[in-house]
């Protein structure tokens, strides 16, 4: 060991919204790599109301914990760590520094996901939304967005001085596109994505457009909305994980698929990316198992039908209840894929076990994978046809009505209901 580091823990409660320290998470530098560790306090294992933030891989018991996957951080902690577009922004503030994990998981500012915060004491910390920015801010921080990208790609630009003030390294849902968190009138809090100079379409409308077609599809998403500012197109996302209360803000436990899975970042780890192990998760912490397994099922096959390839076990999360049991969360970050192949398209995760072919986005794969969900091949098959029903007579109503054009409808019109989704269901021609 040549150096070890840490921070205390805290939780929101879900019954009380009392804030209390949970444990203590301690990186330690061991040989070449770094470990882990964290342990639950004593005084909150003795608590009635006590629950895990990680029920399958930190459950409630007296032991310390230690894990040398993701760095040395746990998933639980992660997912409150800041995204990729974060981090970018800790990096820039942070030049010439080697940051570790647990750098860039107290480099992000309050507001991050979920229920959990950290300090150096045992003192419950403050949370500071002082500085979240209001929706009156979004122009500032769009420009300010604009140029960090200018920034990257080797532009002089004069707001690079006061992009430390108005970009906050926040942990929002949504990898490595341009965002920031704002805050409305009423205290909800809200992401706010920006374009991006890679952008093949208008990503707010598509993606506004794809979480009301969901939505239509019988699946759960949260609150979106359009704001137009002069060229520029920006998305509204309804933060799900918090809510305002009468005092404080309410603040759900998240963790997402990738660290419920237990898996690593590693192209290896990439083999236990599966719909059907999340579902059998699902079904052994969920408040409602049955319910969340055909939830989930849904939104693979939406995915397959729309294109979604980007569906990756961090783009799916369980938020945690008031009861301190686990539910699936509302459906996020769904977009399309630039994929034009008409007859092989395949999900980022295991949806089937057609042999070799589990990941393929067709009919037969997904209804074969169906016991997994709690479903007999009839009803997914069932399932399946009412979607895509859906999805082919409805998509361009839910771009047109979000603003979109017949050129944002043919932009994306390749990734719709594609033809290799039937193969093997229908006789040839």
């Amino acid at each position: 060991m040549t150096s070890r580091a840490g921070t205390f823990v805290f939780i929101q409660l879900p019954t009380t919204r009392q804030i209390v320290i949970c444990g203590r998470y301690e990186l330690q530098e061991v040989g070449d790599g770094l470990m882990g560790r964290f342990v639950y306090g004593r005084s909150y294992l003795d608590r009635s109301d006590a629950v895990a933030i990680d029920p399958i891989n930190l459950p409630l018991k007296d032991t310390e914990f230690t894990t040398t996957k993701v760095e040395g951080m746990f998933g639980a902690l992660r997912d409150t760590a800041p995204d990729a577009w974060g981090r970018m922004i800790i990096d820039r503030r942070d030049r010439g520094k080697t940051l570790n994990e647990l750098d860039y998981l107290l480099g992000s500012s309050d507001v991050r996901v979920g229920a959990l915060s950290y300090g150096p004491g045992q003192d419950v910390p403050a949370l500071d939304y002082s500085s979240v920015h209001s929706l009156d801010d979004l122009e500032a921080t769009s420009d300010a967005a604009d140029a960090l990208e200018g920034e990257i790609e080797g532009e002089a630009n004069p707001l690079l001085a006061e992009l430390d003030r108005v970009l906050a390294p926040s942990s929002a849902m949504g990898g490595a596109r341009p965002k920031t968190v704002v805050m409305d009138r009423d205290g909800q809090l809200w992401v706010a994505k920006f374009p991006s100079r890679g952008d093949r379409w208008n990503n707010a409308i598509i993606e506004a457009a794809y979480l009301s077609l969901a939505n239509e599809c019988g699946i759960v998403v949260p609150e979106a909305k359009i704001i137009k500012l002069g060229a520029r197109t920006i998305l509204l996302v309804k933060r799900f994980d918090q809510e305002p209360g009468n005092d404080r803000s309410i603040r759900r436990l998240f963790l997402s698929a990738h660290s419920l899975l237990g898996l690593e970042e590693s192209v290896i780890d990439r083999l236990g990316w599966s719909y059907l192990d999340l579902s059998h998760l699902l079904r052994r912490i969920s408040l409602a198992p049955t319910e969340d397994a055909t939830e989930l099922f849904r939104r693979m096959v939406f995915n397959a039908l729309v294109s979604n390839t980007d569906d990756h076990p961090r783009n799916h999360a369980v938020l945690g209840t008031d009861a301190g049991s686990w539910r699936l969360s509302p459906a996020y970050d769904l977009v399309p894929s630039t994929d034009r192949s008409l007859d092989d398209r395949n999900l980022a995760m295991t949806c089937g076990v057609t042999p070799g072919r589990e990941r393929w986005a067709n009919r037969l794969n997904l209804v074969s994978g169906a016991q997994h969900f709690a479903l007999t091949a009839d009803e997914a098959n069932t399932l399946i046809t009412e979607m895509k029903g859906i999805v082919a007579g409805r998509w361009e109503d839910h771009v047109r009505n979000h603003g979109g054009t017949a050129q944002d409808c043919r932009n994306i019109a390749h990734a719709i209901d594609y033809a290799g989704f039937e193969y093997g269901t229908v006789p040839d021609s």
